[in-house]
């Protein structure tokens, strides 16, 4: 089956002192960008989380939340003064080189320092962040599995949605081709009519030249080519809807090369009936679009 874009999963859990809360949540993408914000004093946790995402997921605008806090009297987080030691020196040089240079910096806020990495960690140090970083990546295998179970229902619901749009473009097709057929004797007969008024009135033009010019106007007005190249993309569509997993991309590919067939059935029908029947088919095309843009 095919998977949506679309998803969100949300769960809490506790060790200790600490409580936690994660939001996991996806929007479509052209491809895969993952935002996590993740307490950064429990090493490794994003390295980890970033991984099981990147396996799971292949396309979506995901972001990861996750909220930590501690319950008792102490405090979850302490500072790390070497840490801090060293980008106030950091900072300081960096003024220093700026000024020699003639350039003038923003004033820097404590604020600033305060959130890079590395300046805060744990204050149980590691008795209490390496636990705490274990228990963390245990428990969202399940978050994640509820996050692509929506992912999923969603996609299944995408599914039915796409499989009944393409059979309206597969009636419309046929539709158009019968109308196409019924005016063959029509558009022969004004050819005929046209042939016999050109050779009435030009004397001295060449009637195997003519007859070729007439011949390619009627090739340029047979939409038969368009109608089953339209048959044909249903086919590969319905294909890549069957083979599931991540085939956004191409049915996006193929919505394109289904839009560019109406176009040219449309610029080629010379028939009221059969412009209206093209029109509508790039009104369901577009309406498959919209929803081929969340398929993963």
């Amino acid at each position: 089956m095919i998977m949506s874009m679309t998803g969100f999963a949300a769960a809490r859990g506790a060790l200790g002192a600490f409580t936690w809360a994660w939001e996991l949540r996806s929007v479509n993408a052209k491809g895969l960008d993952l935002r996590l914000r993740v307490p950064d004093w429990l090493d490794g946790l994003e390295t980890a989380l970033r991984a099981d995402l990147g396996k799971a997921v292949k396309r979506g605008n995901i972001a990861l939340s996750l909220r930590l806090q501690r319950g008792d009297d102490g405090a979850a987080l302490q500072l790390n003064m070497a840490v801090l030691d060293t980008v106030i020196e950091a900072l300081a040089e960096t003024e220093r080189r700026a000024e020699d240079r003639g350039l003038v910096l923003q004033p820097s806020r404590a604020s600033d320092l305060l959130s890079l990495r590395g300046v805060w960690e744990a204050a149980g140090g590691e008795d209490e962040a390496a636990p705490l970083a274990a228990a963390l990546k245990a428990e969202f295998p399940d978050v994640l599995a509820d996050f692509l179970a929506m992912r999923k229902s969603e996609g299944n619901a995408l599914q039915k949605v796409l499989l009944e749009q393409l059979d309206r473009v597969e009636t419309l097709a046929r539709e158009a081709a019968g109308l196409a057929e019924a005016r063959k004797s029509l558009m022969a007969e004004a050819l005929r009519g046209n042939l016999a008024r050109v050779m009435e009135s030009a004397d001295a033009a060449d009637p195997d030249r003519i007859a070729q010019e007439l011949a390619l106007l009627a090739v340029k007005a047979d939409v038969t080519e368009e109608i089953d190249r339209l048959a044909a993309h249903v086919t590969a569509a319905r294909d890549l809807l069957d083979k599931g997993g991540p085939v956004g991309r191409k049915l996006d590919f193929l919505m394109q090369e289904f839009n560019r067939e109406a176009n040219t059935l449309c610029a080629k029908s010379q028939s009221s009936e059969l412009t209206a029947v093209g029109l509508e088919l790039k009104a369901v095309i577009d309406q498959i679009r919209e929803q081929v843009q969340n398929v993963e």
